[in-house]
């Protein structure tokens, strides 16, 4: 069964293959997505490496002027999606595309990608993009973390990558909706409201992208006047793995005299963690930079401190209980949210699904922090998911319901790149 679905996973990347970007899935989502991609580029480097870096390079097509690489690129205009390029206010750019980013898992794929490749192969090319990457980075840390604490702050739910988290019902609840326009949502005629995010949600995005659309989307203007900004921990993990894995591509490629910026983010991220852990849970949430408030549930992003490299057991051990817990309330790891929590919904998009791609991370970071027991729960579990219910976009922990887009791009990438028991999938 594991070499169909190695089949199928491979081929769900070449159908949903644009020709040199990927969709996440047909109908649901027609453009190309910022991590999705990322992502999607581990799956085709276990079978065509060059095609895996094509993917990266294409998504850094549509890198704005101050570094920064939207969360959607609109390649072309398609109705069966909004909001579309229209919504954005951004057709003066080279290539229309959101205003906002998404979470920075680049450098941490291309120095894989390119590790596994061998001696001398794809040089060239990631010498190419780490400009481009170090410049991203750069924005993050530039317009990202207004206060200058070290924790990356979101402008939209969109950016963090979990659009509906039950931790952004608080400070949303403050978004003004008066005078949004009236709109059709395309969402919802792929897929089960009851799995997407309510009409309460989507009119509290459109007017944060309002918001940024009437300051013209400037980086800095953004943080200033958007009616929602966080800190999120997920974007600071994430980012703080990124950075790692940049420094080791600088070191690799010879781009020494970047090392120094490199490493006082690292540093600097290190310390703003301090900021997002939540002493009464025992665990990072998110703060709500607007009220000081700390997120009340622990989320799966939360499992990323070993991923980013926190090696602090009073850090881990809590965690590990965390993990244990949850594990004793679901089939299925790692739940988006607490079910526990009373915002958990284990259908509804980021309110409690599991997520392959955050199981991916969060397995990977396991393995790293010596953690193997845990690590191979999560792996066996996403595999598990995907024989019971295909390539889905997310899947219910509670009993396996595979839910939102089918035949989903980059749970088959981290299929092929880590979930799948056939080792021969991996990327040689």
């Amino acid at each position: 069964m594991s070499a169909d679905l190695d089949a199928l996973a491979r081929s769900i990347l070449k159908d949903n293959d644009l020709g040199g970007y990927t969709i996440p899935t047909k109908g649901l989502y027609p453009y190309q997505w910022n991590w999705d991609s990322i992502f999607v580029a581990l799956g085709f480097a276990t079978f065509d490496q060059d095609r895996a870096l094509e993917e990266i390079e294409s998504l850094f097509e549509g890198q704005w002027d101050d570094g920064m690489v939207p969360h959607i690129l609109f390649r072309k205009d398609d109705p069966s999606y909004f909001p579309g390029p229209d919504a954005w206010g951004t057709s003066d750019r080279a290539m229309p595309s959101s205003g906002h980013s998404q979470p920075p898992v680049a450098a941490t794929v291309v120095r894989e990608i390119f590790e596994s490749a061998g001696e001398g192969k794809l040089e060239a090319r990631v010498r190419a993009l780490f400009p481009k990457m170090m410049a991203w980075h750069r924005w993050f840390a530039t317009y990202r973390d207004p206060q200058g604490h070290g924790s990356v702050a979101i402008i939209h739910p969109w950016e963090s990558g979990r659009d509906n988290l039950p931790d952004w019902d608080a400070p949303m609840s403050a978004v003004d909706t008066t005078g949004i326009p009236a709109f059709t949502r395309k969402d919802t005629a792929h897929v089960d409201p009851e799995m997407r995010p309510r009409q309460i949600d989507y009119e509290r995005y459109m007017a944060i992208v309002a918001a940024g659309r009437a300051c013209g989307w400037n980086a800095r203007k953004v943080t200033q006047a958007s009616p929602f900004l966080v800190a999120d921990p997920g974007i600071t993990f994430i980012l703080l793995r990124a950075n790692r894995d940049l420094a080791a591509l600088a070191r690799r490629l010879g781009f020494d005299a970047d090392l120094p910026e490199i490493e006082g983010w690292i540093a600097k991220l290190e310390r703003g963690l301090e900021r997002l852990w939540n002493p009464e849970l025992g665990a990072h949430t998110t703060l709500d930079l607007k009220t000081g408030k700390l997120g009340q549930g622990v989320s799966s992003v939360a499992f990323l401190a070993p991923y980013a490299g926190v090696r602090d057991e009073a850090v881990l051990a809590p965690l590990r209980a965390h993990f244990d817990r949850i594990a004793g309330r679901v089939d299925y790891m790692v739940p988006s949210y607490d079910p526990d929590h009373q915002g958990f919904e284990h259908l509804r998009y980021w309110r409690g699904p599991v997520w392959a791609v955050v199981n991916f991370m969060i397995a990977r970071g396991l393995t790293q922090a010596g953690d193997h027991t845990r690590a191979e729960r999560v792996r066996a579990d996403t595999a598990r998911l995907v024989k019971h219910s295909g390539f889905a976009e997310y899947f219910s922990p509670v009993d396996g319901t595979g839910a939102g887009g089918k035949s989903f791009s980059w749970t088959a990438a981290v299929w092929l790149a880590w979930a799948s028991p056939n080792p021969s999938q991996r990327a040689a």
